[in-house]
């Protein structure tokens, strides 16, 4: 038996001691766990919680277990979101399949549970619009998906939106770049696996009334198109304005959470110039590096922008009541210990798994403005998170994300392969 891996951290170490010269479908480890919504998969998948992780081993022919391997890795360099790969297991034992080793996403969930338990912001135009951007990103770095479905993507709540993670790439290609006919395939297939899970979830009861599958599965195709247009459109530029419509468009694009590469002014003969840019994918995202690079904190982009503004007004704060600057690093340090941690602490033990603490945090800052419009008057953060931690965290779904690392692993929703 060979195991092929990335650079090993320590809560990956007991991996090595799992039974890999068995077959999957016969381990008996007192290590596995059995998530609530497990869903149905091609191959045997098999749960496990090692060194306070959660892992994700499943079983495949050799050829597409690297093929996998290979390709998630590349997303990864690529800054596309999708689950972590670990590594591989080859040369199993006569007539075994390999084996496919992930991390499994901390605080995801699934498309089952966003429709089987819909909170006010969590809408079916959220999911398919986080669907939708993942898609084009890929599309963007020459990536076919190939099985674009939400069976093959994680969610995650980023501040009253989603972002959608990889997940399964066993029949993806890579590609210097893809043409449009690869890009409408990889759209028809899309469209044609969406309305089919709609389907299902009408069947078992777990659709709302008032979604039509189909239409919101051919959705997909113009807000694709929309988003594409986009970035990679010509746009028809007057005399005069070429600073200025250059600067809107590189502005929209940073936006979205994507770079430009490359500007090109083209002389089109007439009284109008063409505006193209070549669009990159932006990793890890400007205000997610900046929180990091500030405070140490790992969120969503959203999440993200939401909690550096009020770092800002923390900062403001500060300095009027000091009546000097205060610098990024003091005031950083402050927020974290006088205005962040506190809200994060205060989550009650058998409540911790419900959401990322930093997507509580952000609930917490959008109770604190319905409370203090209600009230005529900022009420401020600490009475603002007793009040939700008592009346709104308590109906959060306990099944509708996967929890952190260590959580009891029957709550956990199940990543579809």
């Amino acid at each position: 038996m060979r195991f092929v891996f990335t650079p090993p951290e320590p809560d990956s170490v007991g991996l090595l001691t799992l039974p890999w010269t068995t077959p999957l479908e016969d381990w008996d480890d007192p290590r596995m766990v059995t998530p609530r919504d497990a869903g149905l998969h091609r191959h045997v998948v098999r749960f496990l919680s090692v060194g306070g992780t959660l892992w994700v081993v499943k079983q495949l022919p050799e050829h597409l277990a690297r093929r996998e391997y290979r390709l998630l890795r590349r997303l990864a360099d690529l800054g596309i979101p999708a689950v972590d790969v670990l590594g591989i297991a080859v040369d199993r034992g006569a007539e075994i399949d390999a084996a496919l080793v992930t991390r499994y996403l901390e605080f995801s969930t699934t498309y089952r549970a966003l429709f089987s338990q819909r909170r006010g912001l969590h809408s079916s135009t959220l999911l398919i619009d986080a669907l939708v951007e993942l898609l084009a990103r890929l599309h963007l770095c020459g990536f076919f998906w190939g099985d674009c479905s939400l069976s093959n993507t994680l969610f995650r709540l980023d501040a009253g939106a989603l972002a959608a993670y990889v997940v399964d790439v066993e029949t993806s290609e890579l590609h210097p770049a893809l043409s449009d006919g690869q890009r409408e395939d990889d759209l028809d297939r899309a469209c044609e696996r969406l309305a089919g899970e709609l389907f299902d979830l009408e069947a078992g009861g777990r659709l709302a009334a008032d979604i039509d599958p189909v239409g919101l599965a051919t959705d997909l195709v113009p807000r694709y198109q929309a988003l594409w247009d986009e970035l990679t459109g010509e746009w028809e530029v007057p005399p005069g304005e070429e600073r200025q419509r250059v600067g809107e468009r590189l502005a929209r694009l940073n936006a979205l959470g994507f770079d430009v590469d490359e500007v090109e002014l083209v002389d089109s003969g007439t009284d109008r110039a063409r505006l193209r840019v070549t669009t990159r994918v932006r990793e890890p995202g400007h205000h997610r590096a900046l929180l990091h690079r500030r405070t140490g904190l790992v969120a969503q982009e959203n999440q993200a922008r939401r909690l550096l503004n009020d770092l800002a007004s923390f900062r403001a704060w500060l300095e009027s009541t000091a009546g000097e600057p205060v610098p990024d690093v003091v005031a950083a340090n402050r927020w974290l210990a006088e205005v962040y941690d506190p809200v994060v602490r205060a989550i009650p033990r058998e409540l911790a798994g419900r959401l990322d603490p930093v997507e509580v945090f952000h609930e917490v800052l959008e109770h604190r403005w319905f409370l203090s419009e209600r009230a005529g008057r900022d009420i401020g953060t600490r009475e603002a998170a007793a009040s939700y931690l008592a009346d709104v965290l308590p109906t959060v779904p306990d099944d509708l994300t996967s929890g952190p690392a260590g959580s009891d692993p029957d709550d956990l929703p199940a990543e579809s392969e």
